[in-house]
């Protein structure tokens, strides 16, 4: 009976255990529906604001999650995805004299006092004019870009009537880089002279907060292309630098520059602006760009788009032809060359030593008509096409083209334009003959425009032979890159002044594209009136300082946009090497 009675007692146990067991699951399992309901509640009223924000077309006041989460003006970013303007959420120092309540002064300590403490947070503070404003009792900004380190510094002095408040502010982490192109935004939120004026309506819009604008620049292309005309503005002492790097296939802007720059996060009235007398010195402001804004008589760098008119035009059949290259009197006016060229040149002889008189004659035989139609395909009489708001309208000879206003264009001088209305050109020389509008918006396979045929093909293939050969042999070796097959033209022009053209002052332009077996670049360098220095060997054309900054450019950017040296290939120009037996050798 004993061993019933124990076995019993264990039995019951086990069922109290069980049953202890199962209520604690009972109970676990009721806590976690409990736990999943509240979830799912919580979960179902985030979605019905999503749906009331987004759907239902609700305000986006100040405060919403919409404002809180997305920049109040969109990110501008290059082709690559890196920043290159986006809002940065920041603190001020503010002085605010109504936050003290009691008493007739708005500070517990005395202004200069109180000046100096606030000079040993920022040492870069206005001392002076700080103490006058805290003296005055005026509200105002004390600083922007304050850190939040420097807030509780700020804290710790104990003056109410200094505020900090939570501000947004336009940040543009490459600094001066690429200035021209992005501009500015203002303290009223507008977007100023660059892409952030084209894009305000889309970089302050739902969409455009939301998504980054991209454009075509590659900021590393950018940077090495600033690097190297800042060296050549330093070495040739020139006033002023514009370049710019075009996919010829596209009409992408991969890199536009123009010196001197201004930094968009430091933005101050003079950089906008030149005084009187600086203008009549012929300075422009640091935010003016010299690449779209500014039309220059460019030179000799027209010189191969004549060419490629008479070949397409059927006046020049031999390349072998010889012109007379003695001085040439037209209209009551001498065309002549810089120097003795000797008796005669044909045409790849003209081109690499650069002969105006020649140039001239094979204008002359093409025709104004002829010639003023090729320009005009060009875009040479309109304002450049690109997205920026300053564009610059050519200098452009209207009307019936007399015998020497074509012979002048020739060579460069009777027309002025920007350096990207010449970019475009180039890039319809070697691409094949197609022009395309430039741009600087990023562009995917199926937007890239068709464009305009200017040049025949054949025509074409003949210029990028030539222009190789005036690296090779000529006016532009200081330009060649081992490996990369740079081809290119020099021009150098003296500036219009009163009475006539300025023989002190050049422009001096270098116009080049690579690879010339398969084109895919052009790169334009060009120096506003540079000065001869020992590093340019005392010269101040385009032989001494735009093209050595474009060979400099070259290297840098070629591994950079998938192009490496390779010094087994080069365009093959053997067919052309008998027609120049001094140079070739």
């Amino acid at each position: 009976m004993s061993g019933i009675a124990i076995s019993t007692t264990v039995t019951t146990g086990r069922h109290r255990q069980s049953a202890a067991k199962q209520r604690s699951l009972n109970m676990a399992k009721w806590r976690g529906l409990w736990v999943l309901a509240g979830f799912l509640l919580v979960s179902l009223c985030a979605l019905m604001r999503v749906f009331f924000l987004g759907v239902s077309g609700a305000d986006r006041s100040e405060g919403d999650m919409f404002d809180q989460l997305v920049p109040a003006r969109g990110t501008i970013v290059d082709r690559n995805g890196v920043p290159l303007a986006r809002d940065f959420r920041t603190y001020a120092l503010w002085f605010n004299p109504e936050a003290m309540q009691d008493g007739d002064s708005p500070l517990v300590g005395n202004p200069h006092e109180i000046a100096g403490k606030l000079h040993a947070i920022f040492p870069d503070l206005d001392v002076a004019r700080t103490e006058r404003l805290l003296a005055t009792g005026k509200k105002g900004y004390l600083r922007k870009s304050v850190l939040p380190e420097q807030v509780n510094q700020v804290e710790a002095l104990g003056e109410p009537a200094l505020e900090h408040p939570r501000e947004v502010e336009r940040f543009y982490p490459q600094g001066s880089m690429a200035a021209h192109v992005l501009g500015y935004v203002d303290s009223y939120g507008q977007g100023k002279i660059g892409m952030e004026q084209v894009f305000q309506d889309k970089l302050t819009s739902a969409e455009g907060r939301s998504e980054p604008s991209v454009l075509s620049i590659d900021f590393r292309v950018q940077g090495a292309l600033e690097d190297e005309l800042g060296r050549g503005m330093i070495e040739s002492r020139a006033k002023g630098a514009a370049g710019i790097v075009l996919d010829v296939e596209t009409g992408e802007i991969l890199a536009m520059a123009s010196l001197p720059s201004f930094d968009p996060n430091k933005v101050r009235a003079n950089d906008m602006v030149v005084t009187e007398d600086e203008a009549k010195l012929g300075e422009v402001p640091k935010g003016f760009n010299r690449v779209t804004n500014q039309v220059y008589e460019l030179g000799s760098t027209f010189k191969p788009i004549t060419v490629a008119a008479a070949l397409d035009a059927g006046t020049v059949t031999d390349l072998g032809h010889r012109y007379p290259a003695h001085p040439l009197r037209v209209a009551g006016f001498t065309i002549r060359d810089s120097h003795s060229m000797g008796a005669s040149l044909n045409v790849p002889q003209t081109l690499i030593h650069s002969s105006n008189v020649v140039t001239a004659q094979i204008a002359d035989e093409v025709g104004g008509a002829r010639m003023k139609r090729v320009m005009e395909t060009l875009g040479m009489n309109e304002r450049p096409y690109v997205e920026l708001p300053a564009r610059g309208f050519p200098i452009w000879p209207s009307g019936k083209w007399p015998r020497l206003r074509t012979m002048t264009v020739s060579y460069g001088h009777g027309i002025a334009v920007t350096p990207l209305h010449l970019a475009s050109a180039y890039a319809a020389l070697v691409n094949g003959g197609i022009w395309r509008p430039a741009t600087l918006k990023k562009l995917s396979a199926n937007e890239v425009p068709k464009g305009r045929r200017v040049f025949k093909a054949s025509t074409s293939a003949r210029i990028r032979q030539m222009l190789r050969m005036i690296v090779v042999y000529g006016t532009g070796r200081k330009a060649d890159a081992p490996g990369f097959r740079v081809g290119g033209k020099t021009g150098s022009a003296e500036k219009p002044g009163a009475g006539g053209y300025r023989r002190s002052s050049l422009v001096s332009t270098f116009a080049a594209a690579f690879p010339m077996d398969a084109p895919r670049y052009v790169v334009i360098a060009m120096m506003d009136e540079p000065q001869g220095t020992a590093a340019t060997s005392f010269q101040r054309t385009a032989a001494w300082n735009a093209g050595p900054a474009v060979g400099r450019v070259v290297p840098r950017i070629g591994p950079l946009l998938g192009i490496m040296p390779d010094e087994t290939r080069d365009i093959d120009i053997s067919d052309l090497k008998p027609l120049i037996p001094g140079e070739a050798h």
